[in-house]
């Protein structure tokens, strides 16, 4: 009997170890049918086994089979809470342990510094300390890890740590290291480094100041640690090589990358997921192309889920890749890995790029139904920012509704899809509730705010933004908040405060400040400065057509043939030309192209059909075609012809078949490349009114939402 159950011990402990749940969930029900004698012994190491493997409902109950738990029973089941991120539930048990020791709020605290509850952290500490129970190095690294993005507390531990002799301790150190770092604390993390001696630094603490510095762009002494490293014949290991990549990626240097690539290949390095997904990013961001990318995916025997998302997040980035993200999540769900909050984040980007409201709506019923505890606030962040540029504004508001606590980055992806939709009032009163509550706003608010107040005209409350920006809130503003108050004053008219603001703003003017300067100069009628905006339009890039098309625009509109060939035959002479309109709407989960005068759709005919007998109805109703946005090539065409051109506009094309393919009542929503013109702006509120639907269309600079003859931007654009 008492070899037997020494062998039964030593099989379940070989359980824990290796995570073998199958054979603990045999030993177990054994266990439970008296084979054994019961005994807290026993049922402790049945709770660990459950733990470790993330079954909490068995650990659970395991646990509460136990007749006489002690603290390791509370202590196995209390570090399975931890590290599934449960610290609710974690807290509730712990308040049931009789007799908590150091490792119960140890675990705690730790379970506290994964979910970045600084205050709860302190709190469990300062409880400890009132107990007279003693700390160590463990306590103090986990409290480092919780307060890591508060500098005045991580000082404060660490004047602790060294009058309590707790830096004798490498986590403790390692963790200084890994959070000055993070924050930038360069001289503070070597100081530390240089501290530790010898004899107390670990790999972990050579890869901690690699990184430190490789996330601060300073690649040279990120390589300066590595060769004194690899000169003291410290290992490098996997940690080490990706730490460097680390450093590559923010220096671009793709050069320095191909060496380590070259160097992990011969250590065997490269299969290993750590490195993998390091040199993923480094090829994606330093020059090399996604195909360099995907072969070292394919060199990963066992790629993991961070690789997965690794090559995710690098095709969404690229807007001509966004389908391959998606393909990459399939591959990825097909490999046997569920994806996560990173995994959800990048993919419902790529269907925002796409403007695939279908696929995001698979993309949110998935996220539903996938247990993501860590970061659900992310995805939520995510889905709004999806339904806004897809035109779904109000499923956007009932995902922001029902989030149960927002962050900062809520905010403002609510606030930017409401000034996207031209919906500044709503805007304007989320930022004041906003206010309200003690959240403090970043520049990507003000941008938004800004934004909102250009698409509904509001000059002075945009002007007391940008002052509140800087006066009370102490934020320097960047070129984008320039930007946004050119366009402010520009879309009101104010053209010539638009160009001093331009001369006297602190950045170089770029090629948003001019080209929002010009477009305003063609719907005010400014010739000469127009004629100034486009030639330093120019002048940023040559190559870029937008100039020359407004300006030949406006010189046909003034009746200035002349300046039209010559802008033309300049445009024939370097070769630029016209990026074509585009206008596409999703159906039926496919996606339906137009382009003006294409006839490749099969459904041309009746499409040519239906806007012929369309625009004969809202003709009716008091629709005056306007012939200036006509774009012909010759002087002398017809009016006839001039017609028959604006009625083949990409996005009138889009919206009749959107019409004709749909029941009646269904919202119709097309997305276009470029600027929407002014005859099709105006038909579109009378085609909306005679069909009696909502029609939204996103052009390059905000989204119309036509209902009942009126436009969402209230003719303000």
């Amino acid at each position: 009997m008492v070899h037997f159950q020494n062998s039964f011990r030593n099989l379940l402990k070989n359980c824990i170890l290796n995570r073998d749940l199958s054979t603990g969930k045999s030993l177990h029900a054994l266990y439970l049918k008296h084979l054994l004698p019961p005994t807290t012994y026993l049922s402790n190491h049945f709770i660990l086994l459950y733990s470790k493997c993330g079954r909490l409902t068995a650990a659970r109950r395991a646990f509460d089979q136990t007749l006489e738990p002690n603290v390791f029973s509370y202590n196995a089941l209390l570090d399975g809470y931890a590290k599934r991120s449960l610290p609710e539930h974690a807290r509730q048990l712990f308040d049931e342990i009789p007799h908590p020791d150091l490792v119960s709020y140890n675990t705690l605290i730790s379970a506290y510094a994964d979910c970045g509850s600084a205050a709860a952290a302190l709190g469990l500490f300062e409880e400890m300390r009132e107990r007279l129970i003693d700390a160590d190095g463990f306590t103090v690294s986990g409290m480092i890890t919780a307060c890591c993005n508060e500098v005045a507390l991580l000082r404060q531990l660490h004047s602790l740590a060294v009058f309590c002799g707790y830096d004798s301790y490498v986590s403790v150190n390692n963790s200084l290291l890994t959070f000055y770092g993070k924050n930038g604390l360069l001289e503070e993390a070597k100081q530390v480094f240089v501290a530790m001696g010898e004899h107390v630094r670990d790999e972990v603490s050579w890869n901690s100041m690699i990184v430190a510095y490789g996330q601060h762009k300073d690649g040279a002494k990120a390589m300066e640690f590595f060769r004194d490293m690899v000169h003291r014949g410290i290992e490098v290991d996997m940690f080490t090589v990706a730490s460097m990549l680390t450093a590559f990626t923010s220096r671009n240097d793709l050069s320095w990358g191909l060496q380590l690539h070259g160097k992990s290949i011969k250590t065997g390095l490269h299969c290993n997921s750590h490195v993998g997904s390091g040199l993923i990013d480094m090829y994606s961001k330093c020059g090399g192309t996604m195909l360099d990318s995907n072969k070292v995916l394919q060199e990963i025997p066992a790629p993991d889920s961070v690789v997965w998302n690794t090559m995710i997040s690098c095709y969404s980035r690229d807007d001509e890749l966004s389908e391959e993200a998606l393909h990459c999540l399939k591959q990825m769900q097909l490999s046997g890995h569920k994806p996560d909050d990173c995994t959800f984040s990048c993919a419902l980007s790529s269907c925002s790029t796409l403007s695939s409201p279908s696929t995001g709506k698979q993309l949110h019923a998935l996220a539903i139904k996938t247990d993501i505890p860590s970061n659900r606030i992310q995805v939520n962040n995510a889905l709004i920012a999806m339904y806004s540029r897809c035109g779904s504004l109000d499923y956007a508001r009932q995902v922001f509704n029902r989030m149960p606590q927002h962050n900062i980055v809520s905010l403002n992806s609510i606030i930017s899809g409401y000034a996207q939709h031209g919906k500044g009032s709503e805007a304007l009163l989320l930022f004041n509730q906003m206010i309200r509550v003690k959240m403090v706003p970043t520049s990507i608010t003000f941008i938004a705010l800004l934004s909102a107040c250009a698409h509904t005209g509001q000059v002075e409350e945009g002007r007391r933004y940008f002052n509140m920006m800087i006066n009370e809130f102490g934020i320097e503003p960047e070129a984008e908040h320039f930007s946004c108050m050119i366009d402010l004053l520009s879309r009101a008219g104010k053209l010539g405060e638009a160009k001093r603001l331009i001369e006297t703003m602190p950045f170089t003017p770029g090629m948003a400040a001019w080209a929002t300067l010009l477009g305003a100069c063609r719907k005010h009628g400014k010739m000469e400065l127009a004629e100034m905006a486009a030639n330093e339009l120019m002048q940023l890039e040559p190559t870029n057509a937008t100039p020359y098309v407004v300006l030949a625009n406006m010189y046909t509109d003034f009746g200035k043939w002349e300046d039209v060939s010559r802008v033309r035959k300049l445009m024939r002479d370097r070769g630029i030309k016209k990026l074509p309109g585009c206008s596409w709407l999703e159906l039926h989960n496919r996606v339906h192209v137009f382009v003006a005068e294409d006839n490749s759709h099969p459904m041309m005919k009746e499409i040519h059909d239906y806007l012929d007998w369309m625009v004969l109805k809202i003709k009716q109703a008091g629709y005056v075609p306007d012939l200036r946005f006509a774009l012909v090539k010759g002087y002398e065409t017809g009016e006839g012809e001039k017609e028959t051109r604006l009625r083949h506009h990409s996005e009138k094309l889009a919206v009749a078949f959107g019409l004709l393919s749909t029941t009646n009542g269904a919202p119709i929503v097309v997305m276009k490349n470029l600027r929407i013109c002014g005859d099709c702006h105006n038909a579109m509120k009378y085609i909306s009114q005679i069909s009696c639907r909502k029609i939204t269309v996103r052009d390059a600079n905000r989204f119309h939402c036509f209902e009942r003859g009126n436009c969402s931007c209230g003719d303000y654009w």
